[in-house]
């Protein structure tokens, strides 16, 4: 297995190789990336590849992007859609392990210390070579009790120490009132003031390097070396010098589109002539004899084409394991035999309404009931909440679980004040995310394992690249190229991606927004989501965009009224080798994340675009909408809020409350039938002149229509106030519209309705 540890005093040496060798470097695809047809016919007419890389996440696509960039012939299959597992399931932070802090510092843990040094250098890359997609977020961490101010600021300043002239901005304290002015929804009573932490961008830190390394030199007996190197061929061979590799110091976070940031990755590759497929199976690993050694070899695989059910073979001189979770799945396929080196972890996010926290300020807390790391962070101008760290098995579709769900509500509701009610409706998307830990096999405990990675060369050559994060991805790859050129003795040189920019990041600037309002007459939210999400690419989705047929905006049809998501995104996405639905609302755009209603009133113009381009039957689209529709409901959490009403049998509702609620149901069941249509809502609404479209108001009866008839009765609109009432269920569309019609009745007067944002 081999172990590298990078200093970041060699972030500038790397940095200026690169410069060196930018000119050779080749973009046979400068305008247009190869068609998803163009490229499995080159996995299937190419004799043979320097490098076949398994697995479209983080790592994989950039082990792909840093053997293409080092002019080895290179191909990537994934089973699925890139970033389609653990990649697009983060925290959206770029972080180096805030949770590692104590053991770090307290007890001068030399392994973590490293890991930090290597997420410094790793972040301060991500942040040049997709500035787009990633941006520096302070973090506060609110202080209770008078001893932990000094415990956590020296910890918070060991961290600025390390990152030297290069920390963006140096932490500092506030006091209560500053805490509670820049963090007003912050749980007042008890607090002492908070400390407020940022990314850094560190390249080389001399004098706190020099100082920590002696710290940690005498504390460990390490070799005290910047670079330490350790290598084991099979897992049966012994560590030289436990104890001496990677670590994390406390690091701060910087929020970044973790799905598009994975697709920029693997979209570079591909524009410098890497062959990559998603939905593209491996089925079985193909060998050879080495004449030499009279072994098997691992030279390629067979795949299987998941649209079409077409196999060929691929072959490759190296074969790289980088299927996260999967990572023992596709070893055991190489040898029955061999121990397992990954341990699954879950880890559980929630996505509630934006006014839960300020627009540019996140939240730690550090020590939850069970010892575990909560963020609580502006993500999309929601917040995400998270994460649980959970064992699990592994599954290629996690579900939130309705007990993960609860416990993030409950730590938030323990640092938030009174005054903010935390409703366990105003939960609008929830997610499950497995975390490939690398662990000893008879370990049980996932809160000590550190998210420490592996490169591992098993007897018939193939290279498994285990575990890490998304910060270290980069680095990661380098090492596993690195392990396989001279494993497999290819001809190439040093690594290359050091600075290389990632799709959309070479012409992005902070102001290209305001070119796209002005020369395409799009929506100021419309251009700042494009350029934040597609930089300098922006003006391809732009170009696409769809007449409106308003004086304003001229251009960009929107998918749902309350996201800058637009119609031409949807063709665009085909072109970066979406191919479903599903593609689309989780990965291309970030709907199915941020709000499941919303993505799911979307869905029908989505696979009606995907279907023309795409030229799907009807039976087809059929297909994809209700794939779509099951991903929501599973995955995405939506299921939870059926089941907030299916287990509210028991209405706890007051004798005087049923009796209004009741009288509010007969404004609409005239007929006293016991039950209301979409025509009886219809009919009222009319009366009032307000118009909603019938298959809204069908989709807004049908979330309550817990038995599938078509129609809500009597018990049911009672159970979904009674859930209302106590916060299970918040913002019902049904709830507000019938709330509000019954105000315009009793005052006779027309009334506007807004579409409610929903939970689930």
């Amino acid at each position: 297995m081999f172990f590298f540890c990078y200093a970041p005093a060699g972030c500038v040496q790397a940095r200026l190789a690169y410069v060196e060798a930018q000119g050779e470097l080749k973009v046979p695809f400068k305008d247009a990336i190869p068609t998803r047809a163009e490229q499995l016919s080159a996995l299937q007419n190419t004799e043979e590849f320097d490098v076949l890389v398994v697995g479209g996440g983080a790592t994989g696509s950039g082990c792909a992007l840093d053997a293409v960039t080092r002019n080895l012939k290179t191909a990537l299959v994934e089973r699925s859609d890139f970033s389609s597992g653990t990649s697009s399931r983060s925290t959206k932070l770029i972080h180096g392990g805030v949770r590692y802090l104590q053991k770090a510092i307290m007890k001068l843990d030399y392994e973590q210390y490293m890991m930090v040094k290597e997420a410094l250098h790793e972040r301060a890359n991500l942040l040049d070579i997709a500035p787009h997609l990633s941006a520096p977020l302070p973090i506060m961490l609110p202080v209770y009790k008078w001893w932990q101010l000094p415990y956590y600021w020296a910890g918070i300043k060991m961290y600025d120490l390390v990152a030297g002239s290069h920390c963006l901005k140096s932490s500092y304290v506030l006091s209560k009132s500053k805490a509670l002015e820049l963090f007003p929804m912050l749980k007042k009573d008890k607090l002492v003031g908070a400390i407020v932490y940022y990314d850094a961008i560190s390249a080389s830190s001399f004098v706190s390097v020099t100082f920590l390394h002696n710290l940690w030199k005498t504390a460990t007996g390490c070799c005290g070396q910047t670079r330490c190197a350790r290598v084991s061929v099979g897992p049966s061979a012994p560590c030289a010098a436990r104890g001496c590799h990677q670590a994390k110091l406390p690091y701060v976070p910087g929020q970044h589109n973790d799905a598009r940031m994975n697709l920029a990755i693997a979209l570079t590759a591909a524009r410098h002539g890497a062959a990559i497929a998603n939905y593209t199976e491996v089925v079985h690993l193909l060998k050879k004899l080495d004449p030499k050694t009279g072994q098997e070899k691992v030279c390629g695989a067979r795949c299987r084409d998941m649209t079409t059910g077409q196999e060929f073979d691929v072959r490759a001189k190296c074969v790289i394991n980088a299927t996260g979770p999967f990572t023992d799945s596709l070893r055991k396929m190489d040898n029955q035999k061999t121990a397992n080196i990954c341990q699954p972890s879950a880890g559980v996010h929630i996505v509630i309404p934006g006014y839960y926290s300020p627009d540019n300020m996140g939240l730690l807390d550090p020590a939850t009931s069970d010892g575990r790391v909560i963020f609580f962070l502006p993500w999309e101008k929601m917040t995400i909440a998270g994460t649980t760290d959970t064992p699990t098995e592994v599954t290629a579709h996690p579900i939130p679980m309705e007990e993960d769900i609860n416990f993030i509500l409950n730590e938030v509701r323990n640092y938030l004040s009174p005054d903010v009610e935390v409703r366990r409706g105003d939960v609008l998307a929830a997610w499950s995310g497995i975390r490939p830990l690398v662990t000893d096999p008879n370990s049980k405990d996932t809160q000590s394992i550190c998210r420490n990675h592996i490169v591992n060369i098993s007897d018939s050559g193939l290279i498994t690249i285990a575990g890490g994060k998304w910060t270290t991805y980069r680095s990661m790859a380098e090492e596993t190229l690195d392990a396989a050129i001279k494993a497999h003795k290819l001809s190439a040189g040093p690594s290359r991606t050091v600075g290389l920019m990632l799709e959309g990041g070479k012409d992005w600037t902070p102001t290209l927004y305001i070119r796209l309002v002005q020369d395409y007459g799009l929506e100021n939210e419309v251009a700042q989501h494009l350029a934040a999400t597609y930089g300098g690419r922006a003006f391809d989705v732009a170009k696409m965009a769809h007449v409106t047929g308003k004086r304003w905006p001229i251009l960009g049809k929107r998918l749902v009224s309350e996201f800058p998501y637009i119609e031409s995104e949807v063709q665009y996405a085909i072109k970066e080798y979406a191919c479903t639905a599903i593609d689309v609302i989780a990965r291309r755009t970030r709907l199915g994340f941020l709000n499941v209603q919303a993505a799911d009133e979307a869905l029908p113009r989505i696979v009606e675009i995907m279907g023309k381009e795409l030229q799907w039957t009807e039976q087809k689209k059929k297909e994809e909408l209700e794939a779509a529709q099951k991903f929501l409901h599973l995955e995405m959490g939506y299921k939870a809020r059926s089941e907030q009403l299916s287990k509210s049998t028991e209405i706890s509702l007051t004798a005087q409350e049923v009796a209004r609620f009741k009288k509010r149901f007969y404004k609409f069941d005239k007929e006293s039938k016991g039950f209301i249509t979409t025509l009886d809502v219809q009919q009222v609404l009319e009366k009032l002149s307000i118009h909603i479209d019938e298959n809204a108001l069908h989709e807004i009866l049908n979330e309550v229509d817990l038995n599938k008839n078509g129609q809500v009765e009597l018990d049911e609109f009672l159970q979904l106030m009674s859930a209302v009432q106590r916060g299970q269920i918040s913002d019902s569309r049904l709830a507000i519209l019938m709330k509000t019609a019954e105000e315009g009745l009793d005052l006779r007067g027309p009334v506007s309705v807004d579409r409610s944002g929903g939970g689930v």
